[in-house]
This record gives C-alpha cells, sequence and structure tokens, in this order.
C-alpha cells in the first residue's frame, strides 16, 4: 500500500518509527515532514499530505503532532479526505469500518509508541463495511455548506 506520512514537531518522532515500521510491513511509505523536532506550523506539512492522498497518489496518510487535534482538523479541510482522530485500537477499526477513513490522526503526548502502532495496524487491515455508512459519507462528499 502507498501511504503519506507527516507530522508536526511535536509529533516528528513518532512520524519517524511509523516510516520505518510501515517500511518493514512491506508499504510504499512516503515522508511529507517536518524533517526535524524544531517548531513548526502542522498545516505546512499535514495539508499536502492529505490534499496527495485526496488526489489519489497515496492510498491512505498518516498525520501526526502532540495532541493530533490541529492535525486532524487541517486534513479534514481537504475535500475526499475523512480524518479519523484515533487514540484506540477501537477507534482506529470504527474509522475504517463506519467512515471509511482514508487518513488518521494521533498524538505523540497522548498515546504510547507501541499502542500508535496497533493503531496503524488495525487501521490498515480494517474494511469498510459500506451499506448505511456509504450513504453517510456520500453526503458528506456533496454537501456545499
Amino acid at each position: 500500500m502507498k501511504i503519506v506520512v507527516a507530522s508536526d514537531h511535536a509529533g516528528f518522532h513518532y512520524k519517524q518509527a511509523i516510516l520505518e515500521y510501515l517500511q518493514k510491513l512491506g508499504h510504499e511509505a512516503a515522508d511529507y515532514g517536518t524533517f526535524s523536532a524544531e517548531s513548526c506550523d502542522y498545516p505546512d506539512f499535514i495539508m499536502p499530505a492529505a490534499q496527495a492522498v485526496a488526489d489519489g497518489k497515496f492510498e491512505r496518510g498518516i498525520v501526526l503532532g502532540g495532541s493530533g487535534n490541529g492535525e486532524a482538523i487541517a486534513a479534514n479541510r481537504i475535500r475526499g479526505v475523512r480524518c479519523a482522530y484515533c487514540w484506540s485500537v477501537e477507534t482506529a477499526q470504527l474509522g475504517r469500518r463506519h467512515n471509511n477513513a482514508n487518513v488518521i490522526a494521533m498524538g505523540e503526548r497522548l498515546i504510547e509508541l507501541p499502542l500508535a502502532l496497533e493503531i496503524v495496524d488495525a487501521w490498515l487491515a480494517g474494511e469498510f463495511e459500506g451499506g448505511r455508512h456509504q450513504r453517510r459519507i456520500e453526503k458528506l462528499d456533496v454537501f456545499e455548506g
């Protein structure tokens, strides 16, 4: 699978570990930055990564920050992205099954790395259930607000 990974400074260390983990699993993982733990603005890295998923350059995306909240908000600003904010295996599973999440956001300051990797595994293995959930996603895609 082709997966893009991006973070701000507060998610940098998990980004590096997740990139390495994805590659060990045999995925093609791309790094959209940031490239150090120096303070930066998350939209500069998260939004291009999310756009790359929306454009079909990548099948999925993982975005990271201190809490993951800002990263989820930024990713979800991109039409066609369904970013699930994940803090447990269950949130990752439901994000795939019910929301067809093509991006996940996590917070390095809030969960331990082993759990972050379990979340990645659950999300990658998950299958979208379709049915009533498909109808809801279609409503998201046509809403003009």
